[in-house]
């Protein structure tokens, strides 16, 4: 993603350039809060990635299910979200499909408390100087220690929800393929 204060520091992940250019679908529970969310939704954008959000008019953020920005394009189904992919492949589009869904509302109860946590890290992180490649493993390891571990257990929750719509786009475009071709 775009990381926070990119105007001094320049750092967006390289991922967000490959999945403009590599036909693949990626889910997840949204942009991680510790990131620059309307930028990194305004690189997805630049790039050409059909930004998805399953179920929701909010963009969610991993452990909160609107970060604040509004979804981009609001689909209900895995079903819908495969037949995007068809298309997608089938025009031959390069690059990739973000699917993005909102916390599971048994998790939602313990949102608040990691937001909470990741507003003391990042604040903490500013105030100690840390920069570059160190952010990212400091937010993560405050937090989790902020929370008394519970944001590393919602955080593999969020983990198994995702792979189970990620199974379900998947067995949907696989069928729509068997159904009319390849593409």
């Amino acid at each position: 993603g775009v990381h926070r204060g990119v105007e001094q520091t320049m750092d967006i992940s390289a991922d967000l350039t490959e999945m403009g250019r590599t036909p693949v679908c990626v889910v997840s529970a949204g942009i991680k809060s510790v990131l620059d969310i309307p930028r990194t939704l305004e690189v997805l954008e630049t790039q050409g990635v059909p930004v998805i959000v399953l179920g929701s008019d909010a963009f969610p953020a991993f452990f909160t299910a609107d970060s604040g920005c509004p979804a981009p394009r609001r689909l209900e189904s895995p079903h819908q979200v495969a037949q995007v992919i068809r298309h997608s492949l089938g025009l031959g589009l390069p690059g990739a499909v973000l699917v993005a869904v909102p916390v599971p509302a048994e998790q939602a109860g313990i949102s608040e408390k990691i937001e909470q946590a990741t507003r003391q890290a990042l604040a903490e992180c500013a105030a100690q100087h840390v920069e570059g490649h160190r952010v990212t493993p400091f937010l993560l390891r405050r937090i989790n220690e902020l929370t008394g571990g519970h944001s590393l257990a919602a955080n593999t929750a969020l983990i198994l929800n995702n792979a189970k719509v990620a199974a379900q786009i998947a067995v949907s475009l696989a069928q729509l393929q068997l159904q009319g071709g390849s593409g």
